[in-house]
Formats: C-alpha cells, sequence, structure tokens
C-alpha cells in the first residue's frame, strides 16, 4: 500500500526550507532598501508557486502571509510615493516600512518555531 509522502520527505527542497528562501528573499528586498527589489518579486511568486502544495500545512499560511504583506505593503508605497507631493508620503512611507518589517520578522520566527499563522492582518 502506498502511503502519501510528508511534504517534509519529498525529494527537493522541503516546504519549510522553501518557505524560508521566501522569507529570506522578501529580507533581502527590504534590506537593500529596494535594490535588490526583483528578490520580493521573486518570493511572491515563488510563495503563488508552491501555495497549491501547502495546501493543508502549516506553510500555506506561511506562503499566504508573504503574499499578503507583498500586495499591501505595494499599494501602501505606491501610495506613500504618490502622497509625497504634500510631504505626508514620508510618513506613510515610515509606517509601511515597519509594518513590511514587522509582518516579515514575526512570520519568519513563527515558521522557525514551526508554528502557523494567524490571520491578524
Amino acid at each position: 500500500m502506498n502511503q502519501p509522502i510528508s511534504p517534509e520527505l519529498e525529494p527537493g527542497l522541503s516546504l519549510r526550507k522553501i518557505t524560508h528562501i521566501c522569507y529570506g528573499l522578501f529580507s533581502l528586498a527590504m534590506i537593500s532598501a529596494g535594490i535588490f527589489g526583483a528578490a520580493a518579486v521573486a518570493a511572491v511568486i515563488l510563495a503563488y508557486v508552491k501555495r497549491g502544495d501547502a495546501s493543508g500545512t502549516i506553510y500555506a499560511s506561511h506562503l499566504d502571509w508573504v503574499i499578503k504583506t507583498f500586495w499591501w505593503g505595494l499599494l501602501w508605497v505606491v501610495l506613500s510615493a504618490l502622497l509625497t507631493t504634500i510631504f505626508i508620503g514620508w510618513v506613510t512611507a515610515l509606517v509601511a516600512l515597519v509594518w513590511i518589517v514587522h509582518r516579515l520578522i514575526k512570520g519568519w520566527l513563527a515558521l522557525a518555531g514551526g508554528q502557523a499563522l494567524g490571520h491578524d492582518y
């Protein structure tokens, strides 16, 4: 009788490692102040690609977390750029930056602890 293979025992990169890679790529984009912005795009693409494989595991919540952090962060950065014309954009950009970094740290620490993330956005 064939037993389904645990996501951790699949050949190649495990979902855990892929999720760490997503957080790492996104963090690289943030640390480089956007110089490596393509890394954040790569992180979200990887998260979308692996989200189906992660369904039903704790990693699904992490991949959703990365995806939502990317899109909400992008929205607030774009709005902040527009708001710089009335000088409030610098404040909203700082708030958006702190929010993104907070979510990356919170998610990565939860992943390291083997915990799924809730839906507190």
